[in-house]
């Protein structure tokens, strides 16, 4: 069998559907601190130089995941590193996001709902 050279991808970015991306892509910045690349009505871009970008896409009739059933499912989560777990978790719910009864991980992580209702994980690791 013939091997191929396959070039390796790059992950760019990460774009979530949502019906206001400006104010996602507000939630996101305040609590990343990415800054705005690009935004219309339509379409917002968070940025930070890493290479890899937020994005936030306007979708009518946008319906938020349900965490933990899968009537709607979840689609995906992003995961954020945090040196202060406790810290983290107060400045996201300040900000506006939301923490479900169910947390799986025995601590590990924490599961929190940004304001669009879609699932994102703190974790000190």
């Amino acid at each position: 069998m013939k091997e191929r050279m396959v070039p390796g991808a790059v992950l760019r970015g990460v774009t979530l559907d949502c019906a206001d991306p400006r104010t996602l892509a507000g939630f996101y910045g305040a609590l990343t601190g990415m800054r705005e690349l690009f935004g219309t009505d339509e379409f917002v871009a968070l940025t930070d130089d890493s290479g890899c970008d937020l994005g936030f896409q306007r979708v009518d009739g946008y319906r938020a995941p349900q965490w933990p059933g899968q009537d709607v499912p979840q689609q995906f989560h992003l995961d954020f590193r945090a040196d202060d777990l406790d810290a983290m978790e107060e400045l996201a719910l300040e900000l506006g996001a939301a923490k479900p009864d169910h947390q799986p991980g025995d601590g590990r992580w924490r599961v929190l709902l940004d304001p669009a209702g879609h699932p994102f994980c703190l974790t000190s690791s």
